[in-house]
């Protein structure tokens, strides 16, 4: 389902898919985030994804304008996990919200992985 709004001009709607993209590059600023991940079926190795892939490691639902997302991120070697998932949490719940004018209900992160940084 995609997310709509409606004002005097007419319907807005808001695909999965843009939601995705802006809440995969919103993650990777956060410090402490290396990139996100996906997990190859074939042989259950972890990738960090980067570009324009990176909304391959985020799922969205959106429900009667309601926003879900689940991320899927590789961390940085030596930084607090939970320190960095709630960074990460406030700062799309907040971006999301103003860049779509929809609600965030519920943010969920699996940590797939960790990488020193060079």
């Amino acid at each position: 389902m995609k997310g709509m709004m409606a004002n005097e001009n007419g319907d807005i709607i808001i695909a999965n898919e843009v939601v995705a993209q802006y809440a995969g590059l919103t993650a990777v600023e956060c410090i402490g985030v290396v990139g996100m991940a996906t997990i190859s079926v074939k042989d259950g190795l972890v990738k960090l994804l980067r570009g324009d892939s990176i909304s391959k490691g985020v799922n969205v639902t959106i429900e009667n304008n309601k926003i879900s997302v689940d991320f899927h991120i590789i961390v940085a070697y030596g930084v607090s996990i939970s320190v960095v998932a709630d960074n990460l949490m406030s700062t799309v719940k907040y971006k999301l919200e103003e860049f779509t004018g929809l609600t965030v209900t519920r943010i969920n992160i699996y940590v797939e992985g960790v990488r020193i940084l060079e």
